[in-house]
């Protein structure tokens, strides 16, 4: 019998975290599915869900506490999937977050440094470290992967026609006049410019890790009705949020190889993103 892949999914108790999870426990493959998160009670309770939702699966769904922003949880973590399994065939960096509120709240410096360095600790730095960490257990995979879950509003190309937010999301927004200080507008900026640079993130572990074979991906699921940012799923949805179910099966896609042509690059539903 073959083994079982191990996937180690970060951010796996909710969101598109989650609706991976789901997507590789229903795929007719079999896989050990690591969902991590920062509770494990959270864990325990978004696997009963989704055992509810999928009632045959050729795969097992275990909990596994990981808070990115902690090394001692990390270094844990390491130690956990090295003793139990001795390696990692795919990481999905998926957990992260934003924080822009924190300078529409506060909108001083101390806002706005609060808003930058808690969204790229979380989005860059961490997801970072946490891949460093893994790196030995994934190149002892015999087909290694790693996944970085960025988004639309990351592409510089999308962005640079004069609006903070990809063309899939500003359309009807106004010009922003004259003056200052500015009225507030929709903006993301910090959360946007992290996802710029997991992306960046992406590329330098593509080269890094190019001649050991791991096929490096960064994947943008798409305007999707999650609750980042707070917002809620089903505001988004008013705002044309897709089923948050679409980015888990895009994930799987990847994981399961069937987009390897595009590795190195921003995959979409659709295709390759623009940088």
């Amino acid at each position: 019998m073959a083994q079982k892949s191990i996937i180690l999914v970060t951010g796996g108790n909710t969101g598109i975290g989650y609706e991976t999870v789901k997507a590789l426990y229903a795929s007719p493959d079999a896989y050990v599915v690591l969902m991590g998160s920062r509770s494990l009670d959270k864990a325990d309770a978004a696997i009963k869900t989704l055992q509810s939702e999928v009632t045959e699966s050729q795969s097992e769904v275990v909990p596994i506490q990981i808070d990115i922003e902690d090394d001692a949880s990390i270094e844990r973590l390491n130690k956990e999937i090295e003793s139990k399994y001795g390696r990692l065939d795919a990481l999905v960096n998926n957990a992260g977050g934003s924080h822009d509120a924190a300078m529409r709240e506060n909108p001083t410096p101390a806002g706005i440094r609060e808003a930058f360095d808690h969204t790229y600790s979380l989005n860059v730095t961490s997801t970072n470290v946490l891949t460093h960490t893994l790196v030995p257990l994934i190149l002892k995979s015999s087909g290694p992967r790693i996944l970085f879950v960025t988004s639309g509003m990351s592409s510089l190309d999308a962005c640079s026609g004069g609006s903070s937010i990809s063309s899939a999301h500003k359309a009807g927004l106004p010009s922003i006049p004259a003056g200052w200080p500015k009225q507030p507008v929709l903006s993301q900026i910090a959360y946007r410019s992290s996802k710029t640079g997991l992306n960046m993130l992406m590329l330098e572990w593509q080269r890094f890790l190019k001649e050991d074979g791991v096929k490096v991906f960064c994947i943008s699921p798409g305007f999707l009705a999650t609750n980042l940012g707070g917002m809620g799923p089903e505001k988004l949805k008013e705002m044309g949020a897709k089923d948050p179910s679409l980015g888990g099966l895009l994930i799987r896609e990847v994981v399961e190889g069937k987009r390897d042509a595009d590795a190195g690059k921003v995959v979409n539903a659709a295709g390759v993103q623009a940088w």
